[in-house]
């Protein structure tokens, strides 16, 4: 497992996102869920594109089901298929981009800075409110579960590292709520 480095807050950062709720920073490199009870149902689970490239996990038997808007054409390669209407509205991505750049000018390290932006613009929130509201979303998350409920392993894939909050994990709570 790559080294975990702590990346605190400067001073004028940690008071403009004081307020913010926070969830823990430091995630797992692969994370399965498994909350059917049914004997012959499957799991669920998540992980990112570039520990599948590097073998950092292994999923046998699974489908790799990317969750990305727009992937590049190696992406295609990594996942067996892709879900874009997945994938967080280009909007928000871009708001959270400039934040996350704002946070490094003052100082912080990556995955701080896509934390602490991932909180100041609401992308947890605003996620939820898109995938609710998308038709071609809540397809897509009733699909899942279905193949999740038929025994199918589904792996959710895109490209956030461990350490950064990603919408994937969001999808894994919505998807076993579906379960």
């Amino acid at each position: 497992m790559p080294p975990r480095v702590k990346c605190p807050l400067p001073p004028a950062v940690r008071a403009s996102v004081a307020d913010t709720p926070r969830t823990p920073c430091f995630l797992l490199t692969a994370t399965r869920h498994s909350t059917v009870e049914r004997a012959d149902a499957g799991e669920v689970a998540e992980t990112y594109v570039a520990a599948l490239q590097h073998d950092l996990v292994d999923f046998e038997d699974a489908a790799l089901v990317g969750v990305v808007r727009q992937p590049t054409g190696w992406f295609h390669g990594a996942v067996d298929e892709n879900r874009p209407a997945l994938g967080p509205p280009a909007a928000l991505l871009e708001e959270t981009k400039r934040r996350h750049e704002d946070l490094k000018m003052q100082g912080l390290c990556d995955e701080g800075a896509h934390n602490a932006a991932w909180d100041e613009v609401g992308f947890e929130a605003r996620y939820r409110d898109h995938v609710r509201e998308s038709p071609d979303a809540q397809a897509a998350l009733d699909d899942l579960a279905e193949r999740v409920r038929d025994g199918e392993t589904v792996v959710l894939v895109c490209f956030e590292g461990e350490d950064k909050r990603c919408h994937r994990r969001v999808l894994v709570g919505l998807l076993e709520a579906r379960l």
